[in-house]
């Protein structure tokens, strides 16, 4: 691969990195067993990456890209804010539910950032809040809603939520179990939010 663009490098090895700690888990993703997944030789790797440590903290950036196109609003015209709720809710848990290696990888991956990397797990839920404040800043201004307490509150509720779906889907992956926890969680968060009319 002397000739692969670097780009293209880190690419496949954050791919590779992934498939690693989803199969075999974080403590066997080493920079040897990432480019043999890959492919790769180690002087590939440093090319691309200054270190395994490197590596992972774009690979979790990386997944928090796709969890925000997961969740992000879609088709808003018409509908209640219950049903934004519902639709980002069961957005999440049908991401969650089509790649549960990959979720339980991330799950790993912020256990890691926590014990060793404690501003990256800062970053990480700083970016989760961010991405989710967006989606019920939006969801509110389409409904003609507005939020009777903090917006990051509503973000927070809303994440450790999704939080507690993740890890009882892996355990028990009761996916009708999950649709119920959802429209109900939509329900909770709604009713903290109120139609613009009602604001004195």
């Amino acid at each position: 691969m002397a000739h692969t663009p670097v780009d293209e490098r880190r690419r496949a090895l954050l791919a590779a990195a992934m498939r690693v700690v989803a199969s075999r888990g974080l403590a066997a993703a080493s920079t040897r067993a990432i480019v043999a997944e890959a492919g790769m030789s180690l002087a590939s790797f440093h090319y691309a990456f200054a270190s395994r440590d490197d590596l992972l903290e774009v690979l979790i950036s990386e997944v928090i890209a796709l969890e925000e196109r997961a969740i992000a609003p879609k088709d808003v015209a018409g509908k209640t804010l219950t049903e934004l709720l519902h639709d980002g809710l069961l957005g999440y848990l049908h991401h969650l539910q089509s790649d549960p290696a990959h979720e339980q990888a991330m799950l790993e991956l912020t256990q890691y950032a926590i014990r060793d990397k404690s501003d990256l797990a800062r970053d990480q839920y700083t970016a989760y809040t961010g991405m989710v404040m967006n989606a019920l800043d939006i969801g509110a201004q389409a409904t003609g809603t507005h939020w009777l307490v903090p917006l990051p509150t509503v973000a927070r509720l809303l994440i450790t939520l999704t939080d507690g779906l993740t890890m009882t889907w892996l355990v028990d992956r009761d996916d009708a179990l999950a649709e119920q926890v959802v429209a109900a969680a939509a329900h909770a968060v709604s009713a903290l939010a109120a139609d613009n009319t009602s604001a004195s």
